[in-house]
């Protein structure tokens, strides 16, 4: 039975989805303050946290950096009346998996969360060692090095990352990404995989050579950096 941590200081709403989720299978814990929320992260071992952006003490957005600070790679699904490009953006350069806004059908939540939980959960079973130059994936670990030094990613990512290096040499589209990382069409914005991609390149290629190339108007790429 997986574990949901649903982040919402208003109660109505947080016990209407935490109840929806026990009827679907899942257990669930429910905060009302980012600060709840980063103890119950802790104690309650989520396997996902439905997260509000406006809480009454602290951001939904800090409280995802704070719980990312300690190591957890939990999936969150961030949940806020917020639909501007930005704040969506924002929430997933933090470390959200996915952004759903208010007002928002019980069923669509639970169908995003099952499909985050899914591909969360397959990039850690799939098994095996896939190595591109000096970038090493362990998919049984769920670790990623890069020269001999470990490279922390979320989730989705590793997906991400996973995905480009199966790919290596072949330049695959937004669209391409997004259905194999996202699994739907992400409101038909594929401004997040361009955010992702930044984010991803700030850690797997920082300080060494660039593996991931952009191809304008075309895709992205893994591939070594060309000798000019």
């Amino acid at each position: 039975m997986s574990r949901i941590l649903v982040v919402d200081d208003e109660p109505y709403l947080a016990d209407l989805v935490a109840t929806a989720l026990r009827y679907e299978g899942f257990e669930t814990a429910i905060a009302e303050t980012g600060a709840a929320a980063v103890s119950l992260a802790e104690t309650f071992e989520p396997d996902l946290i439905v997260l509000d952006v406006m809480l009454p003490d602290v951001l939904g957005t800090e409280v995802c950096h704070r719980i990312r600070m300690t190591g957890s790679e939990v999936p969150v699904v961030f949940l806020t009346a917020l639909d501007a490009t930005e704040d969506k953006i924002g929430g997933l350069t933090v470390g959200g998996d996915d952004y759903v806004t208010k007002p928002f059908s019980l069923e669509e939540l639970i169908a995003r969360i099952r499909a985050v939980l899914r591909r969360t959960r397959r990039t850690g079973a799939e098994g095996g060692r896939v190595t591109f130059a000096d970038l090493v994936i362990e998919e049984d670990a769920h670790e990623v090095w890069r020269d001999g030094r470990r490279v922390d990613l979320t989730p989705t990512e590793f997906k991400l990352l996973r995905f480009l290096v199966a790919n290596a040499g072949k330049v695959v589209s937004k669209r391409q990404i997004l259905d194999h990382v996202w699994e739907y069409d992400f409101g038909g914005n594929d401004g997040v995989v361009q955010t992702y991609i930044s984010y991803l390149r700030r850690k797997v290629d920082a300080s060494h050579p660039p593996l991931i190339h952009t191809v304008p108007r075309v895709g992205y790429v893994v591939r070594l950096p060309r000798e000019d």
